[in-house]
């Protein structure tokens, strides 16, 4: 995420100044909104946890349809533009060529797509499942059950949060870098709106899209807080820790990520980064080796043949007729998660991007993270799923002191786990840091006319807010508080990523035919108007 602030693109709206001006608008108008939840949080902690339940239960029972059928159309918008046409436009110049190896390419992506939400989750979430039947079907600790946990799981982190991803980023990569608009979120939508996104409304979604990547990256930052003090507590063999003890651990790693960015140490967050993903596939490789390779390898096996069969009828499931609790609480949470987090990881997709063509850029978007994130929670959840189907660990157990333990009662149980476990709270810390360096810069950026390097004081304030606001709410109702409000603040976002979709087909339809043929039948094009020229001269 560093190589965001290291260089500045000539096609932003500020020429390539990085000391361009604070947009003062949108910065204070977001500052000060964030500063006032902040306030009113930590003094009424009982307040927001009631305010935002009734808001979260209005959103949910009139709106649970529109997340649902949303993230069918992202869908199927990313697999239409692979497939048509358009998949062959260029994201830049129609000579342009792309600024990053495909290895790197990849490699940059694969980071992406490796957080705290997969280490929260890797084990809990289909634990849970098999414990809980989704939707209420099938019995408790069955292997059938078991298939569909990981099924649903693989539902909510593979292709729909990855096809709002692509969606987002590709739309910003697109104006930023073949229209020249800058890497600003209203920038996309000035196909509809005109000048009026560089006016109040364009600053107006920009604030909007701050507020998303706030209160998505809190939630992250949040859940991190919560495993990392059940780590601790695994690690010392000591109580639970609880929601203050977290919030502890919030203001020490944010203390941290203050003093690297202050420091100018960007190059070693970013080695530490990739360190941190080669550590997260150790620890992946370790456990398929120790573990139960073969029941990993049926499992990742089975699970992708069901969750390709059941993928149409999970997709449009709204609970209308039953199971809306588990639904709200775990589909329409993520969808809106996924939500939240698209402006920070679709800006930083998009600025990776540039020379990639449409289809490139859609089929590897969607692919290669949803690959690899069956294959982490096959690894994970697959291991858990031995120890209480075939070995008689009581992994029931493990949920019930808190869903974040369940990633060290797991480890537990197989070898080197003392080193294991220390590991995988390594690794939550520095996802922690560079999370918060990384959301912060994007934050930056929006207050800042879309600067790639944003200063630094506007950097720090971000990340220092991020951290407060995941204190705010764990303090409000811990990870239901986390999971209510960032599904607040996704719902007016998603009606930006709908027109942004708009925007973006309108803006491809203007596109020269020229531009959409493939190298090949362009140059049959051209050959054939040459041939037409000189018959005509005769």
């Amino acid at each position: 995420m560093a190589d965001l602030k290291q260089r500045p693109d000539p096609a932003s709206p500020t020429g390539g100044d990085v000391r361009s001006r604070i947009d003062r608008p949108v910065f204070f108008v977001a500052a000060t909104l964030a500063t006032a939840f902040v306030v009113y949080g930590a003094v009424e902690a009982a307040s927001v946890d009631s305010g935002t339940t009734s808001i979260l239960g209005w959103v949910t029972d009139s709106l649970s349809w529109l997340f649902v059928l949303s993230s069918g159309i992202f869908v199927a918008f990313s697999a239409f533009l692979a497939l048509s046409r358009y998949g062959q436009i260029k994201l830049g110049a129609d000579d342009s060529v792309p600024e990053f190896t495909t290895f790197s390419w990849v490699s940059m992506m694969f980071a992406t797509g490796m957080g705290i939400g997969l280490m929260f989750y890797g084990v809990a979430e289909p634990l849970t499942h098999l414990n809980t039947p989704p939707m209420g079907s099938g019995e408790a600790g069955s292997a059938d059950t078991a298939q569909t946990a990981m099924e649903y799981t693989y539902f909510h982190w593979g292709v729909h949060p990855w096809s709002m991803y692509a969606v987002i980023g590709l739309t910003i990569a697109y104006f930023a870098y073949r229209k020249g608009s800058g890497n600003l979120i209203s920038a996309t939508l000035r196909p509809l709106i005109g000048d009026h996104a560089s006016g109040p409304p364009g600053r107006a979604i920009d604030v909007l899209a701050i507020f998303a990547t706030l209160f998505g990256s809190a939630t992250s930052l949040g859940l991190g807080a919560l495993q990392i003090t059940g780590g601790l507590a695994n690690v010392f063999d000591s109580g639970p820790y609880g929601n203050l003890a977290a919030a502890g651990v919030i203001a020490v790693l944010t203390a941290c990520f203050v003093i690297s960015a202050v420091s100018g140490i960007d190059r070693g967050i970013k080695y530490l980064s990739n360190a941190n993903a080669g550590a997260a596939a150790l620890l992946a490789f370790f456990l398929f080796v120790v573990g139960p390779t073969v029941f990993i390898l049926g499992t990742f096996t089975d699970s992708i043949g069901g969750y390709i069969t059941q993928l149409p009828a999970m997709s449009f499931r709204t609970g209308v007729f039953e199971g809306a609790e588990w639904l709200n609480g775990w589909t329409i949470f993520y969808w809106a998660w996924w939500i939240s987090w698209t402006p920070f990881v679709g800006m930083f997709i998009a600025r990776i991007s540039k020379g990639r063509t449409i289809r490139q850029f859609v089929v590897c978007v969607i692919a290669i993270p949803s690959l690899v994130s069956f294959a982490w929670f096959a690894i994970l959840g697959g291991a858990a799923f031995d120890l209480q189907l075939n070995q008689g660990v009581d992994m029931p157990a493990a949920l019930e002191g808190g869903i974040e333990n369940a990633l060290f009662v797991t480890l537990r149980e197989y070898p080197l786990s003392t080193a294991t476990v220390a590991l995988a709270v390594f690794l939550i810390a520095i996802f922690f840091i560079t999370g918060a360096d990384s959301a912060s810069i994007v934050m930056g950026m929006l207050s800042q006319r879309g600067d790639p390097e944003p200063h630094r004081v506007l950097v720090v304030f971000w990340g220092v807010a991020t951290g407060a606001v995941a204190a705010v709410l764990l303090q409000a109702g811990g990870l239901l508080a986390l999971q209510r409000l960032v599904i607040i603040v996704a719902t007016p976002f998603l009606l930006v990523l709908l027109a942004m979709c708009v925007a973006l087909m309108k803006a491809l339809r203007e596109e020269p035919y020229e531009s959409t043929l493939t190298p090949r039948m362009r140059r049959q094009l051209m050959r054939e108007e040459a041939h037409s020229t000189r018959t005509d001269s005769r």
